[in-house]
Protein backbone atom coordinates (compact mmCIF):
# COMPACT_ATOMS: atom_id res chain seq x y z
CA UNK A 1 0.00 0.00 0.00
CA UNK A 2 2.59 2.11 0.82
CA UNK A 3 4.48 1.66 -2.40
CA UNK A 4 1.35 2.45 -4.31
CA UNK A 5 1.00 5.63 -2.74
CA UNK A 6 4.83 6.73 -3.47
CA UNK A 7 5.90 9.51 -5.87
CA UNK A 8 8.22 6.57 -7.42
CA UNK A 9 4.90 4.38 -8.32
CA UNK A 10 3.27 6.99 -9.90
CA UNK A 11 6.03 8.32 -12.22
CA UNK A 12 6.92 4.48 -13.34
CA UNK A 13 3.08 4.33 -14.11
CA UNK A 14 3.38 7.52 -16.06
CA UNK A 15 6.34 6.41 -17.81
CA UNK A 16 5.33 2.92 -19.14
CA UNK A 17 1.48 4.38 -20.08
CA UNK A 18 3.58 7.19 -21.72
CA UNK A 19 5.79 4.90 -24.02
CA UNK A 20 2.26 2.99 -24.63
CA UNK A 21 0.23 5.85 -25.60
CA UNK A 22 2.97 6.69 -28.00
CA UNK A 23 2.76 3.35 -29.71
CA UNK A 24 -0.68 2.84 -29.82
CA UNK A 25 -2.06 6.13 -30.30
CA UNK A 26 1.09 7.98 -32.13
CA UNK A 27 -1.65 10.77 -33.36
CA UNK A 28 -3.19 12.43 -30.35
CA UNK A 29 -0.24 11.26 -28.12
CA UNK A 30 2.35 13.82 -30.26
CA UNK A 31 -0.15 16.48 -28.59
CA UNK A 32 0.73 15.61 -25.07
CA UNK A 33 3.85 17.90 -25.00
CA UNK A 34 2.74 20.81 -24.00
CA UNK A 35 2.35 18.37 -20.43
CA UNK A 36 6.10 17.58 -20.42
CA UNK A 37 7.24 20.80 -20.71
CA UNK A 38 5.14 22.61 -19.09
CA UNK A 39 6.16 20.91 -16.05
CA UNK A 40 9.61 21.34 -16.72
CA UNK A 41 9.28 25.01 -17.02
CA UNK A 42 7.39 25.49 -14.08
CA UNK A 43 10.23 23.60 -12.02
CA UNK A 44 12.68 26.02 -13.59
CA UNK A 45 10.75 28.98 -12.38
CA UNK A 46 12.50 28.21 -8.88
CA UNK A 47 15.45 26.79 -9.56
CA UNK A 48 17.13 30.10 -10.08
CA UNK A 49 15.91 31.49 -6.59
CA UNK A 50 16.73 27.98 -5.22
CA UNK A 51 20.20 27.76 -6.06
CA UNK A 52 20.81 31.19 -5.05
CA UNK A 53 19.64 30.98 -2.04
CA UNK A 54 21.02 27.68 -1.12
CA UNK A 55 24.49 28.90 -2.46
CA UNK A 56 24.61 32.38 -0.54
CA UNK A 57 23.49 31.01 2.75
CA UNK A 58 25.80 27.97 2.31
CA UNK A 59 28.71 29.89 2.38
CA UNK A 60 27.71 32.25 4.77
CA UNK A 61 27.92 29.18 7.24
CA UNK A 62 31.08 28.35 6.38
CA UNK A 63 32.21 31.04 8.34
CA UNK A 64 35.35 31.71 6.57
CA UNK A 65 36.49 32.13 2.53
CA UNK A 66 39.11 29.25 3.49
CA UNK A 67 36.75 26.56 3.94
CA UNK A 68 34.66 27.74 1.22
CA UNK A 69 38.18 28.37 -1.05
CA UNK A 70 38.90 24.67 -0.20
CA UNK A 71 35.20 22.86 -1.07
CA UNK A 72 35.46 24.88 -4.69
CA UNK A 73 38.84 24.22 -5.33
CA UNK A 74 38.39 19.93 -4.68
CA UNK A 75 35.14 20.16 -6.34
CA UNK A 76 37.07 21.65 -9.52
CA UNK A 77 39.73 19.18 -9.71
CA UNK A 78 37.44 16.51 -9.27
CA UNK A 79 35.10 18.04 -11.81
CA UNK A 80 38.00 17.75 -14.68
CA UNK A 81 39.43 14.11 -13.81
CA UNK A 82 36.31 13.28 -13.87
CA UNK A 83 34.89 14.92 -16.95
CA UNK A 84 38.26 14.25 -18.83
CA UNK A 85 37.41 10.44 -18.60
CA UNK A 86 34.47 10.71 -19.52
CA UNK A 87 35.48 12.48 -22.94
CA UNK A 88 37.96 9.47 -22.85
CA UNK A 89 35.24 6.61 -22.71
CA UNK A 90 33.25 7.85 -25.01
CA UNK A 91 36.43 8.32 -27.30
CA UNK A 92 37.15 4.86 -26.82
CA UNK A 93 33.59 3.11 -27.16
CA UNK A 94 33.50 5.35 -30.72
CA UNK A 95 37.05 3.60 -31.70
CA UNK A 96 36.47 0.03 -30.29
CA UNK A 97 32.50 -0.32 -31.55
CA UNK A 98 32.77 2.00 -34.51
CA UNK A 99 28.68 2.26 -34.68
CA UNK A 100 29.10 4.43 -37.75
CA UNK A 101 30.70 2.10 -40.16
CA UNK A 102 27.68 0.94 -41.47
CA UNK A 103 25.73 4.29 -42.58
CA UNK A 104 27.23 4.86 -45.72
CA UNK A 105 25.83 8.34 -45.94
CA UNK A 106 26.67 10.74 -48.42
CA UNK A 107 27.96 14.25 -47.49
CA UNK A 108 26.21 15.85 -50.86
CA UNK A 109 23.03 14.51 -49.41
CA UNK A 110 22.45 16.26 -46.42
CA UNK A 111 20.77 19.20 -46.10
CA UNK A 112 22.06 22.00 -43.04
CA UNK A 113 18.86 23.89 -43.12
CA UNK A 114 17.58 21.44 -40.54
CA UNK A 115 20.54 22.33 -37.99
CA UNK A 116 21.83 25.91 -38.82
CA UNK A 117 20.41 27.24 -35.81
CA UNK A 118 22.76 24.73 -33.74
CA UNK A 119 25.95 25.85 -36.58
CA UNK A 120 25.41 29.15 -35.79
CA UNK A 121 25.23 28.88 -31.73
CA UNK A 122 28.35 27.05 -32.41
CA UNK A 123 30.53 29.42 -34.08
CA UNK A 124 29.76 31.73 -31.21
CA UNK A 125 30.67 29.43 -28.66
CA UNK A 126 34.59 30.20 -27.56
CA UNK A 127 36.26 30.97 -24.52
CA UNK A 128 35.94 34.86 -25.00
CA UNK A 129 32.36 34.95 -24.97
CA UNK A 130 32.10 32.26 -22.23
CA UNK A 131 34.11 35.10 -19.70
CA UNK A 132 31.41 37.59 -21.40
CA UNK A 133 28.48 35.46 -20.44
CA UNK A 134 29.36 34.67 -17.22
CA UNK A 135 28.80 38.74 -16.56
CA UNK A 136 24.84 39.34 -16.55
CA UNK A 137 23.93 42.86 -17.90
CA UNK A 138 21.66 42.99 -14.91
CA UNK A 139 20.97 40.98 -11.42
CA UNK A 140 17.45 40.20 -13.00
CA UNK A 141 19.16 38.73 -16.00
CA UNK A 142 20.32 35.75 -14.58
CA UNK A 143 17.05 34.15 -13.21
CA UNK A 144 14.66 35.41 -16.14
CA UNK A 145 16.90 33.21 -18.59
CA UNK A 146 17.51 30.30 -15.83
CA UNK A 147 21.70 30.74 -16.63
CA UNK A 148 23.18 28.56 -13.68
CA UNK A 149 26.66 30.21 -14.14
CA UNK A 150 25.64 33.65 -13.51
CA UNK A 151 23.34 32.89 -11.06
CA UNK A 152 26.38 30.71 -9.39
CA UNK A 153 28.43 33.79 -9.41
CA UNK A 154 25.94 36.55 -7.72
CA UNK A 155 25.14 33.73 -5.26
CA UNK A 156 28.81 33.69 -4.46
CA UNK A 157 29.39 37.34 -3.86
CA UNK A 158 26.45 37.72 -1.80
CA UNK A 159 27.69 35.26 0.31
CA UNK A 160 30.73 36.21 0.51
CA UNK A 161 29.51 39.77 1.51
CA UNK A 162 27.39 38.00 4.42
CA UNK A 163 30.81 36.63 5.90
CA UNK A 164 32.14 40.21 5.88
CA UNK A 165 28.94 41.66 7.83
CA UNK A 166 28.42 41.75 11.46
CA UNK A 167 27.50 38.55 13.28
CA UNK A 168 24.33 40.01 14.27
CA UNK A 169 23.40 41.61 10.84
CA UNK A 170 24.52 38.51 8.93
CA UNK A 171 22.57 36.37 11.22
CA UNK A 172 18.96 37.58 10.78
CA UNK A 173 19.68 37.99 6.83
CA UNK A 174 20.36 34.15 6.85
CA UNK A 175 17.71 33.25 8.85
CA UNK A 176 15.07 35.33 6.24
CA UNK A 177 16.86 33.59 3.59
CA UNK A 178 16.39 29.98 5.24
CA UNK A 179 12.25 30.64 5.91
CA UNK A 180 12.39 31.67 1.63
CA UNK A 181 14.50 28.89 0.79
CA UNK A 182 12.01 26.59 3.08
CA UNK A 183 9.06 28.10 0.99
CA UNK A 184 10.68 27.46 -2.14
CA UNK A 185 11.07 23.88 -1.50
CA UNK A 186 7.02 23.60 -0.15
CA UNK A 187 6.41 25.54 -3.86
CA UNK A 188 8.25 22.57 -5.24
CA UNK A 189 6.94 19.83 -2.85
CA UNK A 190 2.96 21.39 -4.62
CA UNK A 191 4.49 21.24 -7.82
CA UNK A 192 5.77 17.68 -7.51
CA UNK A 193 2.07 16.31 -7.24
CA UNK A 194 1.99 16.96 -11.31
CA UNK A 195 4.87 15.00 -12.03
CA UNK A 196 3.61 12.29 -13.70
CA UNK A 197 1.35 14.03 -15.83
CA UNK A 198 4.48 15.58 -17.08
CA UNK A 199 5.96 12.21 -17.41
CA UNK A 200 3.19 10.85 -19.15
CA UNK A 201 3.28 14.21 -21.33
CA UNK A 202 6.75 13.85 -22.25
CA UNK A 203 6.97 10.42 -23.41
CA UNK A 204 3.79 10.13 -25.18
CA UNK A 205 5.30 12.69 -27.65
CA UNK A 206 8.78 11.69 -27.67
CA UNK A 207 7.96 8.21 -28.84
CA UNK A 208 5.28 9.50 -31.13
CA UNK A 209 7.41 11.77 -32.77
CA UNK A 210 10.65 10.20 -32.72
CA UNK A 211 9.54 6.70 -33.01
CA UNK A 212 10.97 3.31 -34.48
CA UNK A 213 11.03 4.89 -37.97
CA UNK A 214 14.10 6.45 -36.62
CA UNK A 215 16.12 4.45 -34.14
CA UNK A 216 16.54 1.28 -36.02
CA UNK A 217 18.69 2.99 -38.64
CA UNK A 218 21.09 4.50 -35.75
CA UNK A 219 20.33 1.72 -33.29
CA UNK A 220 24.36 0.89 -33.56
CA UNK A 221 25.09 4.45 -32.06
CA UNK A 222 22.01 4.67 -29.28
CA UNK A 223 23.42 1.30 -28.38
CA UNK A 224 26.78 2.44 -27.90
CA UNK A 225 25.87 5.67 -26.01
CA UNK A 226 23.50 3.23 -23.24
CA UNK A 227 26.40 0.88 -23.29
CA UNK A 228 29.09 3.53 -22.67
CA UNK A 229 27.00 4.92 -20.16
CA UNK A 230 26.24 2.23 -18.35
CA UNK A 231 30.26 0.90 -17.78
CA UNK A 232 31.02 5.25 -16.99
CA UNK A 233 28.20 4.92 -14.27
CA UNK A 234 28.90 1.43 -12.58
CA UNK A 235 32.41 1.52 -13.29
CA UNK A 236 33.91 4.95 -13.03
CA UNK A 237 31.20 6.21 -10.81
CA UNK A 238 30.79 3.03 -8.97
CA UNK A 239 34.94 2.96 -7.79
CA UNK A 240 34.83 6.49 -6.98
CA UNK A 241 31.63 5.87 -5.06
CA UNK A 242 33.47 2.63 -3.31
CA UNK A 243 36.29 5.04 -2.22
CA UNK A 244 34.08 7.31 -0.77
CA UNK A 245 32.12 4.07 1.72
CA UNK A 246 28.99 3.43 -0.14
CA UNK A 247 27.46 1.68 -2.96
CA UNK A 248 26.72 2.90 -6.36
CA UNK A 249 23.67 0.58 -6.11
CA UNK A 250 22.45 1.60 -3.20
CA UNK A 251 22.74 5.50 -4.14
CA UNK A 252 20.70 4.72 -7.90
CA UNK A 253 17.86 3.08 -5.06
CA UNK A 254 17.49 6.32 -3.31
CA UNK A 255 17.05 8.20 -6.18
CA UNK A 256 15.12 6.28 -7.89
CA UNK A 257 12.34 8.33 -8.38
CA UNK A 258 14.67 11.83 -9.17
CA UNK A 259 16.03 9.37 -12.14
CA UNK A 260 12.42 8.30 -13.90
CA UNK A 261 11.43 11.65 -13.52
CA UNK A 262 14.50 12.85 -15.27
CA UNK A 263 14.67 10.14 -17.63
CA UNK A 264 10.97 10.77 -18.78
CA UNK A 265 11.39 14.81 -18.77
CA UNK A 266 14.76 14.42 -20.35
CA UNK A 267 15.98 17.53 -18.19
CA UNK A 268 18.01 17.05 -15.31
CA UNK A 269 17.60 20.35 -13.90
CA UNK A 270 13.59 19.04 -13.36
CA UNK A 271 14.77 17.05 -10.13
CA UNK A 272 17.69 19.52 -8.93
CA UNK A 273 15.76 20.54 -5.98
CA UNK A 274 15.19 17.13 -5.12
CA UNK A 275 18.95 16.20 -5.65
CA UNK A 276 19.67 18.76 -2.70
CA UNK A 277 16.77 17.66 -0.60
CA UNK A 278 18.22 14.34 -0.77
CA UNK A 279 22.00 14.83 -0.19
CA UNK A 280 20.98 17.33 2.66
CA UNK A 281 18.82 14.22 4.28
CA UNK A 282 22.24 11.39 3.63
CA UNK A 283 23.88 14.31 5.81
CA UNK A 284 25.67 16.80 3.67
CA UNK A 285 26.08 20.24 4.83
CA UNK A 286 24.20 22.55 3.04
CA UNK A 287 27.37 24.67 2.35
CA UNK A 288 29.01 21.76 0.59
CA UNK A 289 26.77 20.85 -2.08
CA UNK A 290 25.55 24.64 -2.46
CA UNK A 291 29.06 25.15 -3.99
CA UNK A 292 29.31 21.82 -5.87
CA UNK A 293 25.70 20.73 -7.21
CA UNK A 294 25.51 24.24 -8.94
CA UNK A 295 28.80 23.83 -10.05
CA UNK A 296 28.36 20.73 -11.25
CA UNK A 297 25.53 21.80 -13.42
CA UNK A 298 28.11 23.67 -15.44
CA UNK A 299 31.32 21.85 -15.30
CA UNK A 300 30.43 18.06 -14.35
CA UNK A 301 28.46 17.09 -17.34
CA UNK A 302 29.64 13.73 -17.50
CA UNK A 303 27.15 12.48 -19.99
CA UNK A 304 27.90 14.93 -22.37
CA UNK A 305 31.39 14.86 -22.34
CA UNK A 306 31.04 10.90 -23.27
CA UNK A 307 28.33 11.89 -25.88
CA UNK A 308 30.65 14.92 -27.96
CA UNK A 309 33.90 11.98 -28.87
CA UNK A 310 31.28 9.38 -29.51
CA UNK A 311 29.10 11.29 -31.89
CA UNK A 312 31.99 13.57 -33.18
CA UNK A 313 33.78 9.65 -33.87
CA UNK A 314 30.43 8.02 -34.75
CA UNK A 315 29.69 11.10 -37.63
CA UNK A 316 33.23 10.96 -39.30
CA UNK A 317 32.57 7.14 -39.52
CA UNK A 318 29.26 7.35 -41.01
CA UNK A 319 31.06 9.74 -43.79
CA UNK A 320 33.60 7.36 -44.59
CA UNK A 321 36.64 9.86 -43.19
CA UNK A 322 39.48 8.39 -41.98
CA UNK A 323 40.97 10.34 -39.19
CA UNK A 324 44.74 9.79 -38.48
CA UNK A 325 45.79 10.03 -34.60
CA UNK A 326 46.56 13.10 -34.72
CA UNK A 327 43.71 14.64 -35.90
CA UNK A 328 42.25 12.59 -33.37
CA UNK A 329 44.46 13.76 -30.17
CA UNK A 330 43.27 17.38 -32.04
CA UNK A 331 39.68 16.41 -31.88
CA UNK A 332 39.68 15.37 -28.09
CA UNK A 333 41.33 18.79 -27.14
CA UNK A 334 38.84 20.47 -29.04
CA UNK A 335 35.68 19.06 -27.26
CA UNK A 336 37.84 19.48 -23.84
CA UNK A 337 37.93 23.29 -24.14
CA UNK A 338 34.46 23.31 -25.94
CA UNK A 339 33.06 21.44 -22.88
CA UNK A 340 33.84 23.86 -20.75
CA UNK A 341 32.60 26.85 -23.25
CA UNK A 342 29.24 25.29 -23.57
CA UNK A 343 28.83 25.54 -19.56
CA UNK A 344 25.03 26.86 -19.25
CA UNK A 345 24.13 26.84 -22.16
CA UNK A 346 20.74 25.84 -23.28
CA UNK A 347 21.34 22.53 -25.34
CA UNK A 348 24.26 22.37 -24.38
CA UNK A 349 25.13 19.21 -25.97
CA UNK A 350 24.14 19.13 -29.35
CA UNK A 351 25.83 22.94 -29.71
CA UNK A 352 29.13 21.80 -28.02
CA UNK A 353 29.08 18.96 -30.74
CA UNK A 354 28.84 21.75 -33.41
CA UNK A 355 30.95 24.23 -31.84
CA UNK A 356 33.99 20.57 -31.90
CA UNK A 357 33.24 19.60 -35.34
CA UNK A 358 33.70 23.33 -36.56
CA UNK A 359 36.80 23.56 -35.05
CA UNK A 360 37.97 20.42 -36.89
CA UNK A 361 37.50 20.68 -40.67
CA UNK A 362 38.36 17.24 -41.72
CA UNK A 363 34.57 16.67 -40.49
CA UNK A 364 32.12 18.66 -42.16
CA UNK A 365 29.77 20.25 -39.12
CA UNK A 366 26.69 19.57 -41.36
CA UNK A 367 27.35 15.80 -40.48
CA UNK A 368 25.14 16.50 -37.11
CA UNK A 369 22.25 16.29 -39.46
CA UNK A 370 23.02 12.74 -39.18
CA UNK A 371 22.04 12.30 -35.46
CA UNK A 372 19.57 15.21 -35.27
CA UNK A 373 16.46 12.55 -35.20
CA UNK A 374 17.94 10.94 -32.46
CA UNK A 375 19.04 13.52 -29.85
CA UNK A 376 15.96 13.39 -27.99
CA UNK A 377 16.84 9.67 -27.20
CA UNK A 378 20.55 10.71 -26.65
CA UNK A 379 19.63 13.66 -24.41
CA UNK A 380 17.38 11.55 -21.80
CA UNK A 381 20.42 9.44 -20.95
CA UNK A 382 22.88 12.41 -20.80
CA UNK A 383 20.49 13.84 -18.53
CA UNK A 384 20.67 10.72 -16.60
CA UNK A 385 24.15 10.53 -16.10
CA UNK A 386 25.08 14.40 -15.62
CA UNK A 387 22.11 13.91 -12.87
CA UNK A 388 23.78 10.91 -11.09
CA UNK A 389 27.61 12.30 -11.87
CA UNK A 390 27.16 15.62 -9.95
CA UNK A 391 24.87 13.11 -7.17
CA UNK A 392 28.20 10.90 -6.62
CA UNK A 393 30.36 14.62 -7.10
CA UNK A 394 28.83 15.92 -3.80
CA UNK A 395 28.90 12.57 -1.80
CA UNK A 396 32.70 12.15 -2.95
CA UNK A 397 33.68 15.72 -1.90
CA UNK A 398 31.16 15.53 1.63
CA UNK A 399 32.82 12.01 2.63
CA UNK A 400 36.69 13.53 1.93
CA UNK A 401 35.34 16.77 3.95
CA UNK A 402 34.02 14.15 6.97
CA UNK A 403 31.05 15.72 7.16
CA UNK A 404 29.14 12.27 7.62
CA UNK A 405 30.78 9.08 8.68
CA UNK A 406 29.95 5.73 6.10
CA UNK A 407 27.58 4.28 8.99
CA UNK A 408 25.34 7.42 8.96
CA UNK A 409 25.58 7.99 5.02
CA UNK A 410 24.33 4.16 4.66
CA UNK A 411 21.75 3.97 7.12
CA UNK A 412 20.34 7.25 5.76
CA UNK A 413 20.21 5.45 2.14
CA UNK A 414 18.75 2.41 3.50
CA UNK A 415 16.14 4.08 5.48
CA UNK A 416 15.58 6.27 2.73
CA UNK A 417 15.96 4.17 -0.37
CA UNK A 418 12.20 4.42 -1.50
CA UNK A 419 10.34 7.61 -1.90
CA UNK A 420 7.13 7.65 0.18
CA UNK A 421 5.45 9.49 -1.80
CA UNK A 422 6.35 13.48 -1.34
CA UNK A 423 7.44 14.03 2.11
CA UNK A 424 5.80 16.54 4.97
CA UNK A 425 9.65 17.39 5.68
CA UNK A 426 10.42 18.20 2.26
CA UNK A 427 11.99 21.46 3.36
CA UNK A 428 15.69 20.60 3.42
CA UNK A 429 17.27 19.94 7.10
CA UNK A 430 20.89 20.00 8.06
CA UNK A 431 22.52 17.15 9.00
CA UNK A 432 25.80 17.23 11.19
Amino acid sequence: MKFIKSLYFWILIAFISGCAFGILNPKIAVLMEPLGTSFVKLIKIFIGPIVFLTVATGIAQTGSLKKLGKIGIKAFIYFEIVSTIALLIGWAAASIIKPGSMIHANLNLLDKKPVQHFLESADKLSFVDFLQKLIPSSIIEPFAKGDMLQILLIAILFGVSLLALSENHAKNLIETMERLTQSLFQIIRIIMYAAPFGVFGAMSFTIAKFGSHLLVPLLGLIGTFYLTGLIFVFGILGVIAKISGFSIFSFLKYIASELFLVLGTSSSESALPLLLKKLEKLGCQRETIGVVVPMGYSFNLDGTNIYITLATLFIAQALGIQLTLTQELALFATAMLSSKGAAGVTGAGFITLAATLAVVPTIPAVGIVLILGIDRFMSEARSLINYIGNGVASLAISRWEKEVSVHHLNQAMEANSIDEGIDKDFVPVKLI
